[in-house]
């Protein structure tokens, strides 16, 4: 099976083509520091061709919800470096996914930092913070002499992340998200450079691919999209105006060479995804979304039609420590408990049992 051939991935060689998706867990606490219970969940899955860390924040402004984990502080960069020797004595590989929650987040999840954004435009709902559900608030958009400042905040993390022992790092460009909201015209209203046409709305993301790579080197760097995937009000339902926006972002980074791009969207194999791979021109990692758990036959399936050159998985990876094995053996697997997912402890994080150990 492809699924379980070893494959090149920008600097580093994987030993399968499983990739685990970056999958929010918030079990770091108010200080945003990855304690033991983090370094266990994460040397468990190390049988997986590539781990993706959960959303990691650049600042404390960038913090999206409660027990999120940052790059920021000694003791974060310490945290992370405990994680990734634990990943790297068990034989695997890690990337440290670094995301900046832009206007998904509240002031009392930050810290009291201001919540930004590119268009002073609030998501209709509300956020768990530290003091329970509150409404998200409206943004301040942020001005363009600002910018600078936060693509520095993703380098920084960016080189935090391979200082603690990280393999490389994969930019958050998905999911309503700040780099998303730059690109979705719903959140992004902009007049200046950074608004209005497709090219525009790209131009900041293409900006923070192009610092982080000059930082690391482009074999160290991925990057997540997800097209059309409407949520968290970053709504892109315009099909053309989608095919141009995300069509100049990879047209902009496709010379870069960087260790991959990463698509979620539902229709892996459809015209979109496709297309933006051909333009892209290097590995492509695809993931078909949330609507369903991800089947082993479907993922043996996007690699033997050649629709993908790995498949990411969220769910069967956080229920089954050892699904590579499992898979590559076709053996019964764990349910996920989608209750525990966003809890606190072990439970439903560290305590699904493995076949192999």
């Amino acid at each position: 099976m492809k699924l379980f051939s070893p494959m090149t991935l920008g600097d580093l060689k994987l030993d399968n083509r499983l990739v685990m998706a970056p999958l929010t867990r918030m079990r770091s606490g108010p200080s945003g520091v990855p304690g033991p219970l983090v370094v266990e969940y994460y040397r468990q899955r190390a049988s997986l061709g590539l781990l993706v860390s959960e959303g990691t924040y650049p600042s404390r402004a960038g913090q999206g919800f409660p027990g999120q984990p940052g790059l920021v502080t000694d003791e974060q960069i310490e945290g992370w470096r405990t994680v990734a020797d634990a990943v790297h004595a068990d034989g695997g590989v890690i990337f440290a996914q670094v995301m900046h929650a832009g206007r998904v987040t509240h002031e009392a999840t930050t810290g009291g930092h201001e919540v930004v954004g590119p268009s002073a435009i609030a998501i209709d709902g509300r956020t768990h913070t530290y003091e329970g559900k509150k409404p998200y608030p409206t943004p301040r958009a942020l001005r363009e002499d600002e910018l600078p400042s936060v693509i520095e905040e993703f380098v920084q993390a960016s080189k935090n992340a391979v200082a603690a022992g990280m393999d490389g790092v994969e930019i958050h460009g998905a999911n309503g998200y700040l780099l998303h909201e730059f690109l979705s015209p719903a959140s992004n209203i902009r007049e200046d450079a950074y608004g209005g046409a497709p090219e525009n709305r790209a131009r900041f993301v293409a900006e923070v691919v192009e610092a982080v790579v000059a930082a690391l080197g482009a074999g160290r760097v991925g990057i997540r999209i997800s097209p059309a995937h409407n949520i968290q009000d970053a709504l892109e339902t315009d099909a053309e105006d989608v095919r141009a926006t995300y069509r100049a972002l990879v047209d902009r980074i496709a010379p870069l060479g960087l260790a991959y791009l990463s698509v979620l969207h539902k229709e892996p194999a459809g015209e979109l995804v496709q297309d933006l791979r051909r333009a892209f021109g290097g590995t492509v990692l695809v993931n078909s979304g949330f609507g369903e758990i991800t089947s082993r036959n479907e993922a043996r399936s996007l690699l033997d039609e050649g629709i993908g050159d790995a498949v990411v998985v969220g769910r069967p990876a956080i229920a089954n420590p050892d699904l590579a094995y499992r898979w590559r053996e076709d053996l019964p697997l764990n349910e996920p408990d989608q209750s525990t997912f966003y809890t606190d402890g072990a439970q439903g994080y560290t305590d699904y049992p493995a076949l192999q150990h």
